[in-house]
């Protein structure tokens, strides 16, 4: 009852503004600058998990490789613990001051942290400062992620019109597998084009140094786009918002759950089928590292082409018939994706398993984000996604590679599937009770 006006008022913002059926000019302009950012953006996020290995070398003492690797994936956990903070803090300076504002800013803060843990020296060089240095840097790409996704999802999905918002509004999830994407391009040509010594002494330092350069571009291109026109309508009819966080937690409490749970299958398969996949595939199948970043390459490419084409059907059939079918597909394909590796795995049966996934995990990335934005009114939207989003990603993304290393490390890595298809049926039955949300104006 409390959202009845500004209901109403954002129904007429949307009716003026998102009469056409076609993107135009200037809303194609925003959807690359929002995609390319989070392109970038995300790159310099998965670049860690990419090379977890070698920087479990670097950072830490010389010892047992699994509690290297565990103690790496426990910092990439510590790196998520921010994301919800970033999403809160970062999420209501978008709702104040603007979603432009609140991109410039999360690429900038990814950026800086990408580049000083590329240029830090390592373990043997600094001692302890090494990993304190790596631990700060996560949490300021922590902060940065948490922020990003919202701002970026409002941003897309308000800068489209009313009949494409899905299909605006899956090129959010397009940017995420496009830069995990940029992270596997980067570390199959260091693999394959230089020694294993190269890559574990410099070649992985050239990816983050890389990674923070291009966000420093993407940074240019962001501030030569203009802010969406229901935010400028809304602060003009309303003002600047007084407390986002606050309306949400007291006001939004509904909207904010239902976003957690519509968030959070696809980021648990985020990082077990997309991020952290080709190592798994390295470890169990004993392929190389430069064949598994190479199936990773391929099978997320595929995904890319098919992501918006998803989001069309979101448009055309509704955000739930999409969503259900992913999370029951994911649920089935839960067991099959780690019982049939085998050691001596060929590529090819590597590719084919990897690429089953992520052609399931688009039907997560073309409708997914669109419905959460759908699920708040424009004040309070960055926020209202941004808060709940990470703190579903830090309870099913972030936990994510430290379980699944830990069970196959106590020797229950057979048991991994079930944590999958359990949260996956759990999602199906959230994306089925939620309200159709297509063809809805939005608040």
């Amino acid at each position: 009852m409390s959202d009845t006006l500004g209901d109403t008022s954002n129904m007429r913002i949307d009716n003026n503004t998102q009469l056409a059926g076609t993107l135009t000019y200037a809303q194609k302009k925003a959807v690359v600058a929002a995609t390319l950012g989070t392109i970038v953006e995300y790159a310099d996020w998965v670049i860690y998990a990419t090379f977890a290995s070698i920087l479990a070398q670097q950072y830490f003492p010389a010892g047992d490789s699994l509690t290297a690797l565990l103690q790496v994936f426990a910092v990439f956990a510590v790196g998520f613990v921010m994301r919800p903070i970033g999403g809160a803090v970062l999420g209501a300076f978008a709702d104040r001051y603007g979603r432009k504002a609140g991109l410039t800013l999360s690429i900038l803060l990814m950026s800086v942290a990408s580049f000083a843990i590329g240029v830090c020296p390592n373990y043997e060089t600094i001692g302890i400062a090494a990993p304190i240095v790596l631990v700060i840097a996560r949490l300021v790409q922590g902060f940065s992620a948490g922020g990003e996704f919202g701002s970026a999802s409002a941003f897309l999905v308000e800068s489209a019109p009313a009949e494409r918002r899905a299909f605006s509004g899956s090129w959010q999830w397009f940017a995420i597998n496009a830069g995990t994407l940029v992270s596997f391009v980067l570390g199959y040509v260091l693999a394959a084009f230089g020694s294993e010594t190269g890559l574990t002494d410099w070649g992985w330092r050239v990816a983050f140094v890389v990674a923070a350069l291009l966000g420093l571009i993407t940074l240019w291109i962001r501030l030569s786009v203009g802010e969406t026109e229901i935010f400028k309508k809304r602060i003009a009819a309303e003002g600047v918002p007084q407390n986002p966080l606050k309306d949400v937690i007291f006001k939004h409490r509904g909207d904010a759950l239902r976003v957690i749970g519509i968030a959070m299958s696809g980021n648990l398969l985020n990082y077990v089928w997309m991020v952290n996949y080709p190592s798994y595939l390295h470890i169990v199948t004993e392929m190389s590292r430069a064949d598994t970043l190479l199936i990773g390459v391929i099978a997320v490419t595929i995904s890319l082409f098919i992501i918006p084409f998803v989001g069309k059907l979101a448009d055309n059939i509704g955000r739930k018939p999409v969503l259900v079918g992913f999370a029951l597909l994911s649920a089935l394909w839960a067991w099959p994706s780690f019982a049939l590796l085998y050691p001596g795995m060929s590529f090819i049966e590597g590719l084919i398993m990897m690429t089953i996934a992520m052609v399931i995990m688009t039907g997560f990335a073309g409708a997914a984000a669109v419905l959460m934005v759908e699920q708040f009114p424009a004040r309070v939207r960055v926020t209202g996604v941004a808060l709940p989003y990470a703190l579903s990603v830090t309870l099913f993304g972030g936990t994510a590679p430290y379980i699944i290393t830990a069970m196959n490390g106590a020797g229950y890595g057979g048991y991994t599937w079930l944590y999958l298809a359990a949260v996956c049926l759990v999602a199906a039955a959230v994306y089925a009770s939620l309200p159709e949300t297509k063809g809805r104006p939005l608040r």
